[in-house]
């Protein structure tokens, strides 16, 4: 059958250098992981499988174009939010879901001693989530946090069930401050490398660099959620 979609909507089924969704590598994560009878249920699986399968990593952060495509998240088997909400906006083209980018800054009221110094501020800037056009309407969708990081850190892991909105929650599992929304970005057919660059480049000088933050991010996190 055959859904005649508005040229916008249609526009984000096309693969681009970054959400690189006809990559072989791709378009097989789909085939296995774009599970059910409907689309809404084949993005809910999809989402989960991104989240889980892939680790929340914002010790290793890479700019460059290379870095920043899906299928490199893909093959890596790590990312941070951005590169994460490219793979699942990827993987949902490729299943013939209609997917785009959404960002915004949010302040991290939970974060690990050394990213705090790295990033000298609480406030991540262009954090990515994925937008996902089902049952005619966009759904946002949070792919970061793999579930077992969330356990670890005493985090309530983000569901999506195809239907509501999945943002970060608000409060951890003990109740403390998480995370915030504090600036809306708006939403994009592709990755806007040049912009979320430059912005980089001002507020992270250091993580603009290139040098990846040495530890285990999972590990540190464990640890200091541990101590309280």
């Amino acid at each position: 059958m055959h859904i005649h979609l508005a040229p916008s909507i249609a526009t984000c089924l096309n693969a681009t250098s970054f959400i690189d969704s006809d990559h072989s590598a791709i378009v097989a994560f789909a085939d296995t992981h774009a599970r059910g009878g409907s689309a809404r249920e084949r993005a809910v699986s999809l989402y989960l499988a991104v989240r889980d399968q892939v680790r929340y990593d914002p010790y290793r952060i890479d700019l460059s174009d290379h870095g920043m495509t899906a299928s490199t998240a893909l093959a890596q088997g790590f990312g941070w939010c951005v590169p994460k909400a490219v793979l699942l906006a990827a993987v949902a083209r490729a299943a013939g879901i209609p997917a785009r980018l959404g960002f915004a800054d949010v302040k991290n009221h939970l974060s690990t001693e050394k990213l705090r110094q790295t990033m000298q501020t609480d406030v991540f800037v262009w954090h990515g989530y994925t937008e996902l056009w089902i049952d005619d309407a966009w759904r946002k969708a949070t792919p970061a946090f793999n579930i077992e990081l969330c356990d670890k850190f005493g985090l309530l892991p983000l569901e999506f069930d195809g239907v509501h909105d999945s943002l970060y929650h608000a409060f951890d599992r003990a109740g403390r401050q998480h995370m915030e929304y504090v600036n809306d970005h708006g939403s994009f057919d592709d990755l806007p490398l040049a912009q979320i660059r430059a912005v980089f480049a001002e507020v992270y000088p250091s993580i603009n660099a290139g040098q990846p933050i040495e530890g285990d991010f999972a590990a540190d996190a464990a640890r200091e959620a541990a101590r309280g």
